[in-house]
C-alpha cells in the first residue's frame, strides 16, 4: 500500500456523488464509518513501524535506551496534524493493540469497533497485569458479533465488571493512584472567558462544590445569579482578595494604538505565561485597560510592530534570551508552542538556528517551544530556518525530508504606517507617554 493509492481513494470520495435513495445513503454512512476504523488500524501499524525504525537507528548510533524515540511523537503529530501529546497517546494505544489486545485490534481493523471505543478499551485495561488484559480482550472482543449494538458505556461497564472479578486488587490500586493525578488546568473559552478545571478526589470535589453552593445560599438579594455568586466566591477564596474583580494577575494585553487611544475596532490579544488567552474585542480591551488604571494596577509598555504586523525589537548578544527579549518572544508567539498542531504552552525559548551553529540570540531567530518539542527537535535531526517574507515564519524539515510551516499569530497593527525618517514620537506615542507618567 502506498500513499498515492490512498490519495486516489480520497479523490474518488471527494468527487463522488451522494446516492439519491435514503437506503443507499445509510449504507454509505455505515461503509464510511467502517473505513474510518480500517484507516485507524492501518495508521496504528504505520506508526509502530516508524517508531521501531527510529529506535533501531538510534540504537545503532549508541543513543541510550531511555532517550530513543523521543522525536517520534512530534513526527507522527506533524503527519497526523495533531499535537505531540495526542500522537504519543495514539502510539501507546497502537502498541497495546498489537502486543496485548489482538482481538480489539482485529475488531477495529474489521470496522466493528470505532477508533474511540478501541481506545477506551486500552484506557480501561491500562491498570491491569498483562495476562488479565489479554484475557479481557479475548472475552470481550474475540466474538465480534457480541459487539453489535453495544454502546460505549455498556462496553466500559462490561470491561470494568470483568476487571473487578479477575483482579480486584489492581482496580483498587488504580483508584488509589488516581488521587495522585489531581491537578488544575486553564484553557480559553469563547467571549474572553476561561475554563478553570480541577481534577480532585471525589470527597474533595464534592466538598468544594457544596461550599460554593452554601455561599450562594447566603448571598441572596444582591442581584447576582446563583452561578455568578459561586464563581465569584471561588475566585475570592482561592486568591484571598476581597472581591473577585481585584485579583492582581499579570496579563499581557497586546493592543494597537488606534484601538487603545481612538475608536479602532481591531481586536487585542491577551496572553498569560501559561499560554491561555485569545482575541479580545476592542471595546472589552479598552475597558480592561481603564479598569486597571482605575485600580492603580496597570503597567503600559510600548512594543512596536511594523505595518505588516511583525514585532520589531533590538537583538541581544547573550547566549540565553534576556528577560525583555524573552517577554517579546512570548508576546509574539502568544504563549503557545510554535510546532504545527501543538497546543502546549511555551516552556523553552529556542534558537531556530542553534546557538552551537552560530545562531544569533535575537527575536528573529527565536521561537517558543514546549519542552517535548524542544527535546524532539534536538534529538530528531530536524533542521529549521526562518523565511524572510511576511510574519515570522519557521520552516521545519524532518529527517525524512518533509517540510512544515509555522507562522506566528498576527499582532494588532499600528494606526498609521509611519514613513522612514518619521519624528521621534508619534501622536499615539505621546499619549502613551502621558499615560505612563500618570500611572508611574
Amino acid at each position: 500500500m502506498e500513499a498515492a493509492e490512498v490519495a486516489r481513494v480520497c479523490r474518488r470520495l471527494r468527487t463522488g456523488a451522494i446516492p439519491a435513495a435514503d437506503g443507499e445513503r445509510i449504507d454509505l454512512l455505515r461503509a464510511l464509518e467502517e473505513l474510518k476504523s480500517v484507516a485507524t488500524a492501518v495508521q496504528a501499524s504505520v506508526a509502530l513501524a516508524v517508531d521501531a525504525r527510529a529506535r533501531e537507528v538510534e540504537a545503532a548510533a549508541g543513543v541510550p535506551a531511555e532517550h530513543r524515540g523521543r522525536d517520534v511523537p512530534v513526527r507522527l503529530g506533524l503527519a497526523l496534524r495533531e499535537s505531540p501529546v495526542r500522537a504519543r497517546s495514539f502510539l501507546g494505544a497502537a502498541k497495546a493493540w498489537h502486543a496485548e489486545m489482538p482481538h480489539t485490534f482485529a475488531a477495529l481493523r474489521a470496522g466493528v469497533l470505532s477508533p474511540w471505543r478501541a481506545t477506551v478499551l486500552v484506557r480501561e485495561t491500562a491498570c491491569l497485569p498483562v495476562e488479565v488484559r489479554v484475557r479481557i480482550d479475548e472475552e470481550v472482543c474475540a466474538d465480534q458479533r457480541s459487539l453489535g449494538g453495544l454502546g460505549t458505556q455498556a462496553l466500559v461497564a462490561r470491561v470494568r465488571r470483568r476487571a473487578a472479578d479477575l483482579d480486584p486488587a489492581a482496580v483498587a490500586a488504580r483508584a488509589r493512584r488516581a488521587a495522585g493525578d489531581r491537578a488544575v488546568w486553564v484553557r480559553p473559552a469563547p467571549d474572553t472567558m476561561t475554563y478553570v478545571t480541577a481534577l480532585l478526589p471525589v470527597a474533595q470535589g464534592v466538598g468544594v462544590y457544596a461550599a460554593l453552593r452554601r455561599a450562594a445560599d447566603l448571598a441572596g438579594g444582591d442581584g447576582r445569579s446563583r452561578g455568578q455568586v459561586m464563581a465569584d466566591t471561588l475566585v475570592e477564596r482561592v486568591t484571598g482578595q476581597a472581591t473577585a474583580d481585584a485579583v492582581p494577575v499579570m496579563v499581557n494585553l497586546v493592543i494597537s494604538d488606534e484601538t487603545l487611544l481612538g475608536s479602532g475596532s481591531a481586536p487585542a490579544a491577551v496572553v498569560d505565561a501559561a499560554g491561555a488567552g485569545g482575541a479580545v474585542p476592542a471595546q472589552v480591551a479598552r475597558a480592561m485597560v481603564a479598569g486597571g488604571l482605575d485600580a492603580d494596577a496597570a503597567w503600559l509598555r510600548r512594543i512596536y510592530a511594523d505595518p505588516a504586523g511583525r514585532l520589531v525589537a533590538a537583538s541581544s548578544a547573550g547566549r540565553f534570551f534576556a528577560d525583555g527579549l524573552a517577554d517579546l518572544l512570548r508576546v509574539r508567539d502568544q504563549g503557545l508552542c510554535r510546532t504545527p498542531y501543538c497546543d502546549a504552552p511555551v516552556r523553552h525559548l529556542d534558537h531556530v538556528r542553534p546557538a552551537a551553529q552560530d545562531g544569533p540570540t535575537e527575536l528573529e531567530n527565536g521561537q517558543g517551544l514546549c519542552e517535548a518539542c524542544n527535546l524532539a527537535k534536538n534529538a530528531g535531526g530536524f533542521t529549521q530556518a526562518v523565511t524572510g517574507d511576511g510574519l515570522h515564519t519557521v520552516i521545519t524539515t524532518t529527517a525524512t525530508g518533509h517540510r512544515y510551516r509555522s507562522t506566528a499569530p498576527p499582532l494588532p497593527r499600528p494606526a498609521k504606517a509611519w514613513p522612514r525618517g518619521r519624528p521621534e514620537a508619534s501622536p499615539a506615542e505621546v499619549l502613551l507617554a502621558e499615560l505612563l507618567a500618570r500611572v508611574a
